[in-house]
């Protein structure tokens, strides 16, 4: 499956964009009659079998994804999906007509059909897999962020969840969300009593959560052709990372990233806590900066010797070869300078 930001990022930059909803989604897909038998099910009235791809089995979305990106061959450049969701993306109106026409006469030449009242056409901004995306901005959807507002303190498990599934789902806009969110998941743990017991730190927690939503967050749209820069720095009880890129001389958030330590990491050295900073943030932006040139910020000198460090430190010297895959420079700034971060890896884990 493709990776939602991903698809996200590369509809942040075009000028116009539409995207299209294939009607009934699973079911224009036709299943092998091997498959048929597999799909049989039980009811009061008898016993029946699928003939079209159905919800619920395991390789669904799978099968169906796999059908669209075959769709897609020789069209990535200017269009994508996600399962059903299929967005077509330009520079220019005239290009987008020539990309529009393409895409729609090989859905056509497929057989499937589209669901016209869900379809947004040759938009500046369009909502896609509930961000709306266009103009260089990513965003979460304004009316989920609404319904966050009124939300009472919740009082099951099951209630817990669902905060936290919404919350969650737009957690790259939301600094430290992992941090802030730890005591509403340690409600949802194995053993932990149901109804559950809401503690002033569950409270904190949830109100903000819910102040940083409804502010509106907006995340830049990354651009390849220009540097990336990753600021990070760890506390004693986190991790902290946010990509930035500059654009209009000013250097603008593309994602946030936070973690806690866990107890075993909290032993380790001040060096030890940056350098393993370094190769988390790395590796979970991969998807940014691999085979790109790019430049880490850090309020921690010794860091600027990653690349040839001379260290007996086993540890050290592994976690310098995992990193030999990047092509990056150091640059050491104060700390001062690196306030986002700070915040970030010392964000109150709860």
């Amino acid at each position: 499956m493709p990776r939602m930001d991903t698809l996200l990022d590369c509809l942040g930059t075009a000028k116009v964009i539409s995207a299209l909803n294939l009607s009934k989604g699973f079911w224009q897909m036709a299943l092998d009659l091997d498959a048929i038998a597999k799909s049989a099910f039980t009811s009061p009235v008898g016993l029946y079998e699928f003939t079209v791809l159905p919800l619920g089995m395991r390789n669904s979305p799978a099968s169906f994804q796999r059908m669209i990106n075959n769709l897609l061959q020789g069209c990535k450049q200017f269009a994508m999906a996600y399962i059903d969701d299929i967005a077509i993306f330009s520079q220019d109106f005239e290009l987008h007509l020539i990309h529009l026409t393409t895409m729609l006469g090989k859905i056509k030449q497929a057989g499937l059909t589209v669901k016209a009242k869900k379809c947004q056409w040759a938009l500046s901004e369009v909502v896609y897999l509930r961000h709306p995306v266009g103009g260089g901005h990513i965003a979460p959807l304004w009316d989920k962020i609404e319904a966050i507002k009124d939300w009472p303190p919740p009082k099951t498990k099951k209630e817990v969840r669902a905060c936290l599934g919404l919350a969650g789902y737009y957690r790259r806009f939301v600094p430290g969300f992992g941090a802030t969110a730890a005591p509403l998941h340690e409600l949802t743990k194995k053993g932990s009593p149901d109804p559950v017991v809401w503690k002033q730190g569950c409270q904190e927690a949830f109100d903000t959560l819910k102040a940083t939503l409804i502010k509106q967050p907006i995340l830049k749209a990354p651009l390849h052709d220009k540097p990336f820069y990753v600021a990070t720095d760890a506390s004693d009880s986190g991790l902290g990372a946010v990509i930035l890129q500059e654009q209009q001389e000013t250097q603008h958030p593309v994602v946030y990233l936070n973690q806690k330590l866990i107890p075993q990491e909290r032993n380790l050295s001040s060096i030890e806590k940056e350098c393993l900073t370094t190769i988390w943030a790395l590796n979970k932006l991969r998807p940014y900066l691999w085979a790109q040139q790019f430049t880490i910020l850090s309020d921690h000198a010794p860091l600027q010797w990653l690349q040839t460090i001379q260290n007996t430190n086993t540890k050290l010297q592994q976690w310098a070869w995992q990193l030999q895959e990047f092509s990056f420079t150091v640059e050491c700034i104060k700390g001062s300078q690196n306030v986002i971060v700070n915040a970030l890896s010392r964000k109150d884990s709860g």
